[in-house]
């Protein structure tokens, strides 16, 4: 019995789909895309000042990182406060003395530096790293850091 050409076709369209699909998913962990743990986000931050951006303008506000997850933010209005991060269900939270409420964030670590979306209300900000210093954070006053 011989198969028609009809048919002949749709089994090599269906081999070459299913052979796609191999591809797809053995590539898949390449462009899989996970959120920073808390030991990579601390490594990654532990003694810089960040520059934070919305699409690669430096705007938004700048952070710097301490030891024992400690931060001072700024919304560049040369105004610091001092806050804390930790990890919390898989996202980077923080508090800060100007407002207890935890902001948590999920960072991902990305060729041009972090990626930050915000998870208190997913697909509303995402941050972009627009500087990375060694540079302390320099606040004026009156909340100077420590």
């Amino acid at each position: 019995m011989t198969r028609s050409p009809l048919a002949r076709s749709a089994e090599t369209w269906q081999s070459n789909q299913m052979k796609y699909l191999i591809l797809l998913f053995l590539a898949a962990p390449a462009f899989a895309e996970n959120a920073m743990t808390a030991a990579e986000f601390d490594t990654y931050t532990k003694g810089k000042t960040l520059t934070f951006g919305v699409a690669g303008d430096a705007c938004y506000g700048i952070e710097q990182y301490q030891d024992n997850q400690r931060v001072i933010w700024s919304f560049l209005d040369g105004e610091c406060s001092n806050g804390v991060w930790y990890e919390s269900k898989g996202s980077i939270c923080f508090r800060y003395d100007f407002d207890p409420a935890p902001k948590c964030w999920e960072f991902y670590d990305e060729p041009n530096g972090l990626r930050a979306v915000f998870m208190n209300r997913p697909n509303t900000s995402v941050l972009y790293e627009a500087q990375n210093s060694a540079e302390p954070l320099i606040c004026p006053g009156p909340n100077l850091g420590s």
